[in-house]
């Protein structure tokens, strides 16, 4: 059920590649009142973006960056109500790797609950993160490229789609994230009635609410370039997800790219998808974000 914390078997893409690049963040929190030094290279941890405990980020921040230095933004799935930044550090290093030049944030959100949905506060917090890492003390620009997996591709493609007015994100990679909460594999299936109820007050018999978290009806003929990867035998995500968004990013004219991987589940590729994966990302991202 796509409330429940993702196993942790549950690997992004990159899986062979944070093998090669997971030794850990440096702590390096100067955290000054005015500004980081532009020819000093940070990695800072748990920054605070907000007032919430759960509010926080980790940040890489190259040397030698100005404000045409570009951002990645690194979302963790875990069904709105779980995961952790965590789950990205591998990635972060990852892309540190790749992409010295760019800067990287990876966040926390505040996680949901019945009580407390998941729209629109974690949203909000995406805003909140951008915003904070937009800051002059930074002196980054304000180009962003969104990672998400899971529920962070959910909420990767709805802040992009629905909330980014000034059009920062440049580009999305979203991994089995789900797109459409009016598709009937979801809404015909009381396996995943309570993961409505986690997302958006009111769950299933919130309509307005429903159509409002789902990505792929606020796709625009402006949207942000998007690559997406799922898995035809996904346990927790319809494999319809993915043609209800590219048909909606086709439809508008937004370039796009979409892979459906063969007896693959929840972003547990074999190591072939996941070269095939990484070639195709690596591909988007220098097409879109160099």
């Amino acid at each position: 059920m796509m409330h429940t914390h993702f196993p942790k078997k549950f690997v992004t893409p990159f899986i062979f590649l944070l093998l090669l690049f997971s030794s850990a963040c440096k702590k390096d929190n100067p955290n000054p009142e005015t500004s980081y030094d532009v020819n000093q290279t940070y990695n800072l941890q748990n920054i605070s973006y907000g007032t919430d405990n759960q509010q926080k980020m980790d940040v890489y921040l190259p040397a030698n960056r100005n404000s045409n230095t570009k951002v990645f933004v690194l979302i963790h799935g875990g069904g709105w109500s779980g995961g952790d930044k965590a789950d990205f550090t591998g990635l972060l290093n990852t892309l540190k790797t790749y992409y010295p030049n760019h800067a990287i944030i990876n966040i926390n959100y505040r996680l949901a609950s019945e009580a407390s949905p998941a729209y629109p506060k974690q949203i909000n917090d995406i805003q909140s993160a951008l915003t904070e890492i937009s800051l002059p003390k930074y002196n980054v620009s304000s180009q962003f490229f969104l990672f998400g997996a899971s529920a962070g591709g959910h909420l990767s493609l709805l802040y992009s789609y629905s909330f980014d007015q000034d059009h920062h994100v440049k580009g999305i990679c979203n991994t089995v994230g789900p797109s459409d909460m009016t598709d009937p594999n979801y809404l015909n299936n009381p396996l995943y009635w309570s993961a409505y109820n986690v997302l958006v007050s009111g769950g299933t018999q919130n309509q307005a609410g429903i159509q409002a978290v789902s990505p792929a009806l606020h796709v625009t003929a402006t949207s942000a370039p998007t690559i997406s990867f799922y898995g035809d035998s996904d346990p927790l995500v319809p494999s319809t997800q993915m043609a209800r968004l590219h048909d909606a990013l086709n439809a508008n004219g937004v370039y796009n790219q979409a892979t459906m991987y063969q007896d693959a589940g929840h972003g547990d590729w074999d190591q072939t998808q996941s070269n095939d994966c990484i070639a195709k990302i690596l591909v988007f991202v220098n097409a879109y974000f160099q």
